[in-house]
């Protein structure tokens, strides 16, 4: 197993803070991270390769080549930010890949923002609510590698997370990052696996919480319009949900009689 980072450009960094969205439920992550890579227009630094990514290659206008991440970076004022992008991480299902692919992944990670000297990480994900996302509005979920950096993000109006498991890179690259001294949250945007298409709906709820925490100025038409149409997919799902449960509820033929004699 091996995880390669090839670096393009190497950029003096101030204070960076690294942002992380990989493929996960709800495409939560990658779709907010995306989104403000591409608001920002960032400049490209950093190219990450697996032996832990699926054996394919893609083609781009008939040429071929391996599958990555890309890691960016924008210059803000006093400080710099990066963001991890992408369309692949080690493979969640362990009928696949064990786990000993993620820990390899995301500790060569970990070790190349020790060296840039990164201050901060924060991954982006989704959390399934279930059925709850179809009636309800997403909110944002929040757990940290200690109090100091939870109460940052208190203030932004998060839900605190509970007991649970968060798991591929979203967990271990902030677990592992406390490990060498730096500090991490994760946010996690309420979504449902039911959803057949993308919720840009919570991706939106987190670019805002981010552009607003960091001073990004962004432009959230694009996303806002992708997430009209999913709530107008959850809106069509409700509806479907409804007519079935009352389908349920009424009597039979048999029990019908029996009411009727």
């Amino acid at each position: 197993m091996n995880t390669r980072i090839k670096f393009l450009k190497k950029p003096k960094l101030r204070k960076p803070v690294i942002f992380t969205g990989l493929p996960g439920i709800g495409l939560v992550g990658k779709i907010a991270i995306e989104y403000l890579v591409s608001q920002l227009k960032c400049v490209k630094i950093a190219e990450i390769y697996s032996d832990s990514f699926p054996p394919s290659i893609v083609t781009k206008k008939g040429l071929a080549e391996l599958i990555y991440d890309e890691i960016y970076w924008f210059k803000g004022k006093g400080r710099d930010f990066l963001f991890l992008a992408g369309p692949v991480q080690p493979p969640l299902d362990f009928r696949i890949a064990g786990s000993a692919e993620h820990y390899e992944f995301s500790r060569t990670l970990v070790e190349a923002f020790k060296k840039m000297k990164i201050t901060k990480i924060i991954t982006v994900a989704g959390i399934d609510i279930g059925e709850d996302r179809i009636s309800k509005e997403p909110k944002i979920v929040v757990i940290g590698t200690d109090k100091k950096i939870l109460n940052e993000f208190k203030k932004d109006s998060v839900l605190l997370g509970s007991e649970g498991l968060v798991t591929g890179a979203a967990g271990l690259l902030i677990g592992m990052g406390a490990e060498q001294g730096i500090e991490g949250v994760c946010l996690m945007g309420q979504t449902s696996s039911r959803l057949v298409l993308a919720d840009h709906q919570s991706a939106q709820k987190v670019v805002e919480l981010l552009a607003k925490k960091f001073n990004f100025k962004v432009n959230v038409k694009e996303i806002e319009a992708e997430a009209k149409k999913v709530e107008k997919a959850f809106s069509s799902l409700q509806e479907q949900l409804h007519a079935q449960r009352e389908e349920k509820e009424k009597p039979g033929e048999e029990e019908f009689k029996k009411y009727t004699r």
